[in-house]
């Protein structure tokens, strides 16, 4: 799904504004020397997104410490309404109290997406919160006052320079697959694949 003209020129103009203070809205799931880094630009209100969660979190489960996943943000707001406000609400908690309880926001905004129409607004997204640990209250009034939209727009023009149109769209060490993310075995062997070609450059340059 393309974001359209409108979409895109919104996030880019708030580039021009300062983005010293914008919090980081990609934790690095498995902290290391991971020789692979797989990224995900998403959008937490896309039924494809919801469907490769688990796959994601497959991989992960696979290759362990082999593996650093990075979620990025790319709201497709034209057609997902409450998608921003998601995202939003996820660094909120993350703000507050940490990786750990990002992670744990991230998959209950999976969990309850199919929950009905109203399963993401503002609500339940501070009911989510507070099951992960966080302030519930803290995330409505972050989203109000919109603390964190820049630190999501930051996310989506950086998709948008990577040549990102639709959710979900894959990275494995910088490189976009465009493979059948729903095929977990091809998209395994991109992963191995990419973990032995990054071994195999470390030998290299490695002192004899």
């Amino acid at each position: 799904v393309n974001p359209g003209s409108d979409g895109i020129l919104r996030p880019l103009e708030a580039l021009g504004r300062s983005t010293q203070h914008v919090e980081s809205s990609n934790p690095v799931d498995t902290l290391g020397s991971a020789p692979v880094e797989l990224v995900e630009f998403g959008d937490y209100e896309c039924p494809h997104c919801r469907k490769a969660h688990p796959i994601v979190k497959r991989l992960k489960e696979r290759f362990a410490d082999r593996l650093h996943f990075r979620f990025r943000n790319f709201p497709l707001s034209q057609i997902h309404p409450h998608a921003k406000h998601a995202a939003e609400a996820a660094v909120s908690v993350r703000s507050q109290v940490g990786e750990q309880g990002f992670w744990a926001m991230h998959d209950a905004i999976f969990a309850h997406q199919r929950e009905g129409p109203h399963a993401l607004d503002d609500e339940h997204l501070a009911r989510y919160a507070e099951e992960a640990g966080a302030s519930g209250a803290r995330v409505l009034s972050d989203l109000d006052t919109g603390k964190f939209e820049e630190t999501v727009e930051v996310d989506f023009v950086e998709g948008v320079r990577m040549g990102v149109n639709g959710t979900p769209t894959f990275f494995i060490n910088g490189e976009r697959f465009d493979d059948d993310w729903r095929d977990i075995d091809r998209f395994a062997a991109a992963v191995e694949q990419a973990a032995a070609g990054s071994l195999a450059v470390s030998a290299l340059w490695a002192p004899n």
